[in-house]
Order: C-alpha cells, then structure tokens, then sequence
C-alpha cells in the first residue's frame, strides 16, 4: 500500500486541512481520509482506518520521506495490524511513489482542489471521503492497468489498452485466489451488494451532487482541476 499526504491550501500563513490518500499498488484500491493536522493525535485514528478499509490483508507499507510516516507511533501501528514490510522513497525520486503522485492529482485533487479549507471542517470532509468518494473510487471509476510485453532483448514494454481498464473492485476480483485473500469475516456477496447497489452513473451523479451541496456550506472558492 503506498500513501501520501495533500495539502489543502494555505490562508495568511495558516494551513488548511490535510487529506490522507492511500492507493494499492495492485488493484489501485483507493481510500481517502482527512486529518486536521499530522499530529499522532489526528493522524494515526484515521491512518489506522484507511488501513484497516482494504477489503484485504496490506502486505506492505510505501510513504515518501515525510516525517508524518516516517516515525514511532506509524511503525508502532504497523506491528499492530501485522504490516511487516514498511519502504520508503529515495531523496528526490518523486517516481519512487509515482502511482500515488497521480492518483494526488487524478482522484483527491479532481474533488477538492487546490483552495484553503479550514481544518475544523476536516471532519465534514472525512466523511464524505469515507461514504462516497471512496466507494466510488473503489467501486465505479475504471483505471488503466499496465500490458506488459518482452520483446527480443528482454526489454519491457508497457501498452495500456482499453479491454485492460478495470474498477479496482474487478481488478481484485480477477486476481488468482481472490476469495481468499479477503479480511475475515468478508465475502464477495456482501462487496457486491455494495459495488452494484448504483450504477456508474448513479454513483457520480450522487457523488457530484452531495459534493456541490458540501460546497455550498463552506466558505471556500474551489479552483478545480480540469
């Protein structure tokens, strides 16, 4: 699982909210969160969400060199969910976490901009992340995922065709042995009820639409990002 941290703008020196963006690097499984600061306090209760939502086991634990990650309390969190493989990326390596670079820009940016939102709106936020931004990521919004081919000198090349774009729910449920990879107490009846209990277009039509209401109660100009 890769995670980053997005800054959600900066008003007279004081800092807005912070989103919390954690993406798997194989299904592209998405879970959004937001915090209104990195202190333990804030951080780790919605971290261990974000972590825990995967509707399987997390095998391994990818952040940049930012200190928020990079600390005792996240290793100590770590231990606890059974995370035994923590890596971070290498000084200026931006493409060391590029998966969750795009996804910053594509997904968490697309929604809430670039504009200053003040922190004690977080909670607002983290809701709507955690009942329709992530279902929808997860359940309706398809992405490219990689053909790789070799060619005679061993080279490999990637092509992303449109028979390979898949919502990380079906990537998940097309990998060998899926049923068993699912967290305890989990089944793909139940992930199905909720995966098609909209449609696609039933789903970001009510998306867009809590979302311009949400937007109507803050004090905030949002600069999209087209």
């Amino acid at each position: 699982m890769r995670v980053d941290t997005v800054h959600q703008g900066e008003s007279y020196g004081v800092k807005g909210v912070l989103h919390i963006n954690a993406v798997d690097e194989v299904t592209q499984y998405q879970y959004v969160g937001t915090v209104e600061n990195i202190s333990e306090s804030f951080q780790l209760p919605v971290l261990e969400g974000l972590l825990q939502a995967f509707p399987f086991a997390v095998q391994g634990f990818h952040s940049d060199n930012g200190s928020e990650y990079i600390n005792h309390t996240v290793a100590a969190l770590l231990r606890k969910l059974h995370i035994g493989e923590f890596t971070k990326s290498r000084p200026r390596r931006s493409n060391d976490n590029a998966l969750c670079e795009s996804k910053n820009g594509t997904t968490v940016r697309r929604i809430w901009g670039r504009g200053y939102i003040a922190k004690h709106y977080a909670g607002r936020l983290h809701a709507f992340n955690r009942e329709l931004l992530s279902p929808y990521l997860n359940y309706h919004r398809p992405c490219f995922f990689a053909h790789e081919r070799v060619d005679a000198q061993g080279r490999v090349h990637k092509r992303y065709r449109y028979q390979d774009m898949h919502t990380p729910y079906e990537k998940f449920k097309s990998l060998p042995g899926a049923a068993q990879l699912l967290r305890p107490g989990l089944s793909f009846e139940q992930l199905d009820a909720e995966a098609y209990a909209h449609s696609d277009n039933e789903a970001v039509a009510q998306l867009y639409e809590a979302l311009e209401a949400l937007f109507l109660e803050l004090p905030y100009e949002r600069t999209a990002v087209a």
